[in-house]
């Protein structure tokens, strides 16, 4: 039984705790070349605190973060939960229509944002019905913009936590937004420590003497979560950076900061390991890596194991349940699966009558325990959908083996009926990648000549192989000699480069408009 306090804030139990612990002169961020203690970040985040409360931010109002990662970040994010108020954070690179549906979606009265992001922000601002100020950090505080970097210099350093109860809202995490706009998961400070006792001390076990650097941005919960919160909640430090993620800069880091944990995802780390000379880059900091935001291909899995050494923990997580819930652990690790049910939590495959099928059978994945999110913010009908009591709809179709370890088999919407039967295009995607001419694929479903539905494949060749009829029959043949026959892609079309979102999921939709228009 995990027990979790009446009162609770999640900054106090992350953060302040730190230095009631004595360790206020230890390194919490390496940002560039400055070492930023526990003492620093909690001061930076007494001082937002301050601003934000005399520019009227008051308990449950939610603010609006549009920030590069950077200690600005970090200290905003435990700076608006500390006040009691409800931290809600989007990526620092979209379009002025994106901030203006996140401005009204989320009624915040302050926003903080980048100096790169305000000349969009600004445009989307006008039709803002609730936005009271913003807040730019760096260069560009004009008109009836802000300063954040003159307000809090001014702001005292001393602040005590708001006196918050462990069911209060302390942060939205936004779905990606696969079908329709992003919904906020209104998640409590109860839901991430109880996330963070569960998957942070019993999976990721870090301890103080580890560093963290993160592949996707601070923006994503999974960034977050494994690469600060829970870092701080075990007073280890965390590496980052504001620039976009390559795999140059991330080899780059891990060289001038020596992490031992990489917070990855599967694109990133194909990116690498296609990378000119990437193995004789020195990675031997690195213990362990984390991959989530789609399932890890075991192809991938042993081509990183063999080519860097380190132990990869392929995991599922979710805004609606925090963060991870399933997940591979050290020691216990099944590549191509996404492991077993984290400690605290309960998983079942369930078919359309909400009954659990019987292992190897392919069904819809519920899982239970108190790190799940109150609701979808304006959504009720979907809110209904996911939440049913103690338990969660994930939509995402996995099946159970005799041994406990759950395999994913696609989204709901993305698994293809061929010939009257399922077909997951996760495992023709993890077929084609162990073809040598293929870098990076994706597959979806496309109408054939009668209307029937067929795999086609979208496929970025590896340098050196030349896009032609004969490489792609020659792919067609590996499938069809690897998998079941009626598997392999009726069509296969070589692009570039793959359509991804903001966390770097491969957009399908884009395919499939590309492939009817």
């Amino acid at each position: 039984m995990i027990e979790i306090p009446e009162k609770l804030n999640i900054t106090a139990y992350y953060l302040d705790s730190n230095l009631e612990k004595g360790k206020g002169d230890k390194v919490a961020v390496y940002y560039r070349d400055e070492k930023i203690t526990y003492g620093e970040i909690a001061a930076l985040t007494n001082k937002v605190g301050h601003v934000l409360k005399e520019l009227g931010v008051e308990a449950e109002d939610r603010v609006l973060l549009a920030l590069n990662d950077s200690p600005e970040f970090i200290a905003s994010w435990f700076g608006i939960i500390k006040i009691g108020a409800v931290a809600t954070d989007v990526y620092s690179f979209l379009q002025p229509k994106d901030y203006a549906y996140f401005l009204n979606y989320t009624r915040a009265k302050v926003a903080i944002v980048d100096a790169s992001t305000l000349q969009k922000f600004e445009q989307a601002t006008a039709s803002s019905r609730h936005l009271k100020h913003v807040l730019v950090v760096g260069e560009g505080a004009t008109g009836g913009v802000l300063s954040y970097h003159d307000l809090v210099e001014k702001a005292s350093d001393k602040l005590q936590a708001e006196d918050t109860h462990a069911d209060d809202v302390a942060l939205w995490k936004f779905t990606s937004g696969t079908t329709g706009q992003p919904k906020g998961v209104a998640l409590t400070h109860r839901n991430s420590v109880y996330n963070f006792l569960c998957y942070g001390r019993q999976i990721l076990q870090y301890g103080e003497e580890d560093i963290t650097l993160s592949v996707p941005k601070l923006f994503f919960g999974y960034a977050r979560d494994a690469g600060v919160v829970y870092a701080f909640g075990s007073s280890a430090a965390a590496a980052i950076f504001p620039e976009r993620s390559t795999a140059e800069r991330i080899f780059e880091m891990i060289e001038k900061h020596r992490p031992t944990v990489l917070i990855n995802v599967p694109t990133m780390i194909n990116s690498m390991l296609t990378t000119p000379g990437a193995k004789d880059r020195d990675l031997s900091s690195i213990r362990f890596s984390t991959s989530a935001g789609e399932a890890l291909p075991a192809e991938l899995y042993h081509r990183w194991k063999e080519t860097f050494g380190s132990e990869v923990l392929d995991f599922i997580g979710s805004a609606e349940l925090y963060h991870g819930y399933l997940s591979n652990a050290l020691g216990d690790v099944k590549p191509g699966s996404l492991g077993k049910p984290v400690p605290g939590y309960e998983a079942k495959v369930v078919d359309a009558e909400g009954h659990e099928v019987p292992d190897g059978e392919v069904g819809v994945l519920w899982v239970k325990g108190d790190s799940a999110g109150l609701l979808y913010w304006n959504a009720y009908e979907k809110s209904k959908r996911t939440f049913h009591g103690e338990w969660v709809n994930t939509g995402d179709l996995f099946r159970k083996d005799s041994e406990g370890y759950y395999w994913f088999a696609g989204r709901g919407e993305d698994v293809l009926k061929v010939g009257g039967i399922f077909v997951a295009p996760l495992e023709i995607e993890n077929c084609l990648l162990g073809h040598a001419a293929v870098k990076e694929c994706a597959v979806i479903g496309a109408p054939d000549e009668q209307g029937l539905i067929k795999p086609k494949a979208f496929i970025v060749p590896r340098e050196g192989h030349e896009k032609s009829d004969a490489l792609a029959k020659e792919i067609q043949d590996y499938v069809k000699n690897t998998l079941a026959p009626y598997k392999y892609p009726r069509w296969v079309e070589f692009i570039d480069e793959l359509p991804k979102d903001d966390r770097g999921k491969v957009r399908k939709r884009a395919l499939k408009e590309k492939s009817i228009s």
